[in-house]
C-alpha cells in the first residue's frame, strides 16, 4: 500500500489521454473479493503527485456501462492506498445553459441503474451510509478553484441522472429526466459514487458534456455522420479542457488526500448489525474498506 495516492478514473474521451500523462508508471494487477478490475491499475506521478489510474471501460473501451466491475475498481484503488478519487465521464446535457464542450463538477445524483452491484456489504451486514451529499465538497471546491484560474468553462454543480443503458434515452424519458431535476445524463457514475462512499473515500466527478440529450429537437434534419463528428468534436474539446483541469489540480499544493475529511469516516455509524453477528471471515475479507 502506498500513502498519499490520488485515485483517477478515466471514462469516455479521457481515459487513454490521461494515462499518457502519467510518468514513471508501473502496472499493478490487484486481486479483490469482487473479481478483477476493468484493467491493470497504473501507478505513477503527475508532477510530484502520486496517482493510481484505472480506465473504467478497460482496454479498447470493451466494457459497456453495465459490465464495468465498479466494486472491483473501487476496492482495488482503496487496497492500493488511494483515499481520494477524481473521476471523469462523458454526459449529455439536459439543460440549455450547460452547453456541449463544457465541464460540470457534479454534486448530486439520481440513480436509475438496476443491474449492477451497488454495495460491498451484501451478505455481510446491514450497512447504511449517508448519501445526502454524495460527492466530497472539499474536493469540489479544489476543482472549482483550479477551473476558475484556468478560465475553463466549468459549472460548479449539477445533478447527474445515472441510467442503465446501453441504449440512450427515448425523448419521453429525456423530458422526464428534466422534470425530476436532472441536469446531466450518463451511464457510469452510479454505483461508482456509492461504492466510493462505502469505501470511505473522498469522491469527485468531472463530467464532460458531449451533446444535448434528445429532449432538445434538432433544428433541421442532419446526416448521422455529421452529428457524430460534432459530438466527437465536443467531447475532444471537453477532454482537452478536463485534462488541463486535472493537471492543474494535481500540480497545485492543495491537500487532495485529507484524512480529516468526513468522507474518511463514512462507516462510523453505518453498520447496524450487531458486531457479534458478523463473521470473522467476512471482517477479514472486507477489512480494506474500514481502514
Amino acid at each position: 500500500m502506498e500513502q498519499g495516492l490520488t485515485g483517477l478514473i478515466g471514462g469516455s474521451g479521457l481515459g487513454d489521454v490521461l494515462a499518457g500523462k502519467i510518468e514513471d508508471a508501473k502496472f499493478c494487477d490487484v486481486a479483490t473479493p469482487f473479481g478483477k478490475p476493468s484493467d491493470r491499475i497504473m501507478i505513477g506521478r503527475i508532477g510530484k503527485r502520486r496517482v493510481a489510474f484505472i480506465n473504467r471501460h478497460g482496454p479498447g473501451h470493451k466494457l459497456s456501462p453495465s459490465e464495468v466491475p465498479y466494486a472491483a475498481n473501487i476496492f482495488a484503488l482503496k487496497k492500493l492506498g488511494a483515499h481520494a478519487i477524481i473521476a471523469t465521464c462523458a454526459v449529455g446535457s439536459l439543460r440549455g445553459s450547460i452547453r456541449p464542450g463544457e465541464l460540470v463538477i457534479v454534486d448530486q445524483f439520481i440513480d436509475k441503474t438496476f443491474k449492477r452491484q451497488s454495495s460491498f456489504f451484501n451478505g455481510y451486514a446491514a450497512v447504511h451510509t449517508e448519501m445526502a451529499q454524495p460527492t466530497c465538497n472539499r474536493l469540489r471546491d479544489i476543482i472549482a478553484e483550479a477551473a476558475r484560474k484556468l478560465a475553463v468553462r466549468t459549472h460548479r454543480k449539477g445533478t447527474y441522472v445515472g441510467m442503465e443503458g446501453p441504449m440512450f434515452s427515448t425523448r419521453a424519458e429525456s423530458l422526464m429526466h428534466r422534470i425530476i431535476g436532472g441536469d446531466l445524463i450518463g451511464m457510469t457514475a452510479m454505483p461508482e459514487a456509492k461504492l466510493a462512499r462505502e469505501a470511505q473515500m473522498c469522491y469527485s466527478l468531472v463530467a464532460l458534456v458531449s451533446d444535448y440529450d434528445c429532449w432538445k429537437p434538432q433544428k433541421k434534419k442532419r446526416d448521422k455522420q455529421e452529428l457524430l463528428r460534432e459530438i466527437i468534436g465536443n467531447l475532444n474539446r471537453a477532454s482537452g479542457n478536463c485534462l488541463k483541469l486535472i493537471e492543474a489540480i494535481l500540480l497545485n499544493r492543495h491537500e487532495i488526500v485529507c484524512e480529516d475529511c468526513d468522507c474518511r469516516r463514512s462507516l462510523d455509524l453505518a453498520v447496524w448489525t450487531d458486531a457479534k453477528s458478523i463473521s470473522a471471515t467476512e471482517r477479514k475479507r472486507l477489512k480494506v474498506l474500514f481502514e
